[in-house]
């Protein structure tokens, strides 16, 4: 069967400043070179009317996690593969630290069930510095509270072989997306490229001793 019957749901989640952009961009460019249509959830704390950031009330943060959720419910219709900048686990992370490590809104069961919904979640470790682009916080000390909330959170929420994790530093033009992939591929129990689409081959890998062949592998 040529597609997938179901929408492949996958979030790319950590604090701010790790190269999730670049990342889901990645991602979703290798599967729509597998020949599965995507769609691509961006982050919506930009559009946030009522604050982002440190100074980000819990109004705001609920904001964010609601809006996450009508998002992904819209555009999981459209597609095999829905790739999202952010997931409600980390929302709820900065939700969490805005009310100071309280759940005034009584959200915590939403979020527990409706982290159930990812095939594949996808955590970048904060391995680089900030940068300043006139829009996210650039305080480490911030960075590393929403970090220490995920290191709780996310184990909590998402079964361990749904979780993968990539230092932020690794996410380059060389990275590979093909293993992450295979991987969601393999979770979905689907084949990864569709029919009529060319399997990709591994490069070839040369060896420093000329009598040995050297091979290349269908995938």
């Amino acid at each position: 069967m040529s597609s997938w019957p179901n929408c492949a749901k996958v979030a790319f989640i950590g604090s701010h400043g790790i190269r999730k952009t670049t990342a889901v961009h990645g991602f979703a460019n290798a599967m729509q070179r597998a020949g599965r249509s995507v769609e691509h959830g961006r982050e919506v704390v930009r559009d946030n009317p009522l604050g982002i950031n440190e100074s980000a009330t819990g109004e705001a943060q609920l904001w964010v996690i609601v809006s996450q959720i009508r998002q992904e419910l819209r555009l999981a219709q459209n597609a095999e593969v829905l790739v999202l900048d952010r997931g409600v686990m980390d929302n709820y992370a900065y939700y969490l630290r805005a009310n100071g490590g309280e759940d005034p809104f009584d959200i915590g069961p939403l979020v527990a069930r409706w982290s159930e919904t990812y095939d594949m979640v996808v955590r970048l470790r904060p391995d680089i510095d900030l940068s300043d682009d006139g829009v996210r916080s650039t305080s480490d000390e911030f960075r590393n509270e929403i970090e220490a909330l995920l290191d709780v959170h996310v184990r909590r929420l998402v079964e361990p072989q749904r979780v993968v994790e990539h230092d932020a530093s690794s996410i380059d033009d060389a990275f590979d997306w093909w293993p992450l992939a295979e991987r969601l591929a393999g979770l979905m129990g689907e084949a990864l490229f569709a029919d009529g689409v060319p399997r990709r081959r591994s490069r070839r890998v040369r060896s420093e001793k000329p009598d040995v062949p050297q091979l290349e592998m269908e995938m």
